[in-house]
């Protein structure tokens, strides 16, 4: 019996053994995994052969895109160059908006803004233009502190799961980059996380007037919104945008950019002086330091989709409407403003712009404008534009006639706007003379102005 026994517990004994030899074999838990500070790892090297120049931020664009400003006149006669980030690409912030695109740009913009160094190094012996020829393809290291070592940003970016790849290994930092690519993965930080960007809207679109829209800008940034509007512009891949509010008697505009990718069917109906639905998301553009709607929702398959731009009615401009300038300098509106919060609390308040707050982006015409000066730029993407400056007369409260100045701003232009034959146009073509002009209105360096595209928009009259 005895025997018995301890052949039982000894079968027992190595079932168990044999069970937990089983259970470890199979244990599908993973090794913990030990996080690495790649960025930490990586230095540079200030007597290797590549360009390197120490800058400083002009423009902050979004998450792998920034000008900086640079002491190389000669090979950068504006002082700007353009950087597009190597080795990495960051999701859409700007243009089309896509999910963790904004946290990108904040990362990037934040790094940068509380730098105390900021040093940019090419790739190889010299410095690369991208496929777009404008931007310079880019290592960007910061100080972030005094004394302390650089950072490589395009690396970190990588680490913190807020980019995807674009020739990772192919350059001279790529095995660290592919190592920092593929922890980002492994921990599935942000993009990698298969989980909604907490900070972007996914919602449907919140439908409101053009004047909301405008008056609460903050309250809507990042979201989605549709309203109606007729388009007065169309220029460099934007429409400009106004409708007629009653309580003030003003045209209230705004951009909307349909970028380069826009569906032929959504151009075809985007046309100044047609009535829209506009359907998109609503951004701060760095940039231009405005608001504007950008990536324009448009599905071929339900064109009447109110999720949709589409058309409401043809051809309903009726000239641009014309504005005094002394009034859009020095005008003031009140506008009784209707807020409701997201607690659905409704506030109604009675707030005062200036004149030329509330019409910028808004199409508009003035006339019996005098030209006393005219810049033409000489450089960079806009050389041949020119800024006219005019004057213009205007009665004060004791009914004395008094001049002001106003700056007309114009693309370049040319001959008939025929962009392939027709020659530029120059200063001869307007200084001293009096012009009557459409556009919309501008604010840049601190000032208002009107902006015009075309040479037909400008009409000489003495």
């Amino acid at each position: 019996m005895k025997k018995n026994s301890v052949r039982i517990i000894s079968l027992l004994l190595v079932l168990v053994i044999s069970l937990l030899a089983f259970v470890s074999c199979n244990d599908d838990t993973e090794p913990e995994f030990e996080e690495v500070d790649y960025v930490s790892q990586l230095k540079l090297d200030m007597n290797s052969d590549t360009k390197k120049a120490k800058v400083t931020v002009h423009l902050y664009v979004d998450g792998d895109t920034t000008h900086f400003n640079i002491d190389d006149r000669q090979m950068f006669p504006t002082g700007i160059i353009k950087a597009r980030y190597l080795a990495i690409n960051t999701p859409e912030s700007t243009g089309k908006i896509e999910p963790f695109g904004h946290k990108a740009s904040e990362f990037t913009r934040s790094k940068l803004e509380s730098a105390k160094s900021i040093i940019i190094e090419s790739d190889t012996t010299s410095w690369k233009a991208d496929s777009t020829g404008s931007r310079y393809l880019l290592w960007i290291w910061y100080q972030p502190e005094e004394g302390a070592e650089y950072r490589n940003l395009n690396l970190e970016i990588l680490q913190n799961g807020l980019a995807l790849a674009s020739k990772t290994g192919d350059n001279r930092y790529g095995d660290t980059c592919t190592k920092a690519l593929s922890q980002a993965q492994k921990l599935k930080l942000n993009v990698y996380s298969n989980e909604k960007d907490p900070d972007m809207y996914y919602g449907d679109a919140i439908v409101l007037s053009l004047k909301e829209l405008r008056m609460n800008p903050e309250l809507y940034k990042g979201k989605d919104v549709a309203f109606e509007a007729t388009v007065y512009c169309d220029t460099n891949h934007t429409v400009y945008l106004a409708d007629y509010d009653e309580e003030t008697g003003l045209y209230i505009g705004m951009p909307a950019y349909y970028g380069f990718n826009a569906s032929p069917f959504l151009l075809e109906f985007l046309s100044p002086g047609n009535r829209v639905r506009i359907v998109g998301n609503l951004q701060y553009y760095e940039a231009g330091g405005t608001y504007q709607v950008s990536d324009l929702r448009y599905d071929v398959m339900e064109p009447d989709s109110d999720a949709n731009c589409r058309l409401i009615e043809e051809g309903t401009l009726d000239g641009f409407p014309e504005i005094d300038p002394h009034e859009l300098l020095t005008g003031k509106v009140e506008v009784e403003v209707d807020t409701v919060d997201e607690e659905g609390n409704e506030t109604v308040t009675t707030r005062e712009f200036t004149r030329a707050e509330l019409s910028v982006h808004t199409a508009a015409r003035m006339t019996g404008l005098k030209v006393v000066d005219v810049y033409t730029t000489s450089k960079g993407d806009s050389k041949g534009a020119m800024t006219l400056t005019c004057e213009y007369t205007y009665t004060d409260a004791n009914g004395a006639t008094k001049t002001g100045r106003i700056d007309v701003r114009t693309t370049v232009l040319y001959e008939n706007d025929d962009t392939v034959n027709g020659a530029v146009i120059t200063s001869d073509a307007y200084m001293g003379k009096s012009i009557n002009v459409s556009g919309f209105i501008d604010y840049y360096d601190g000032s208002y102005q009107l902006k015009t595209y075309a040479a037909k928009l400008i009409e000489v009259v003495g």
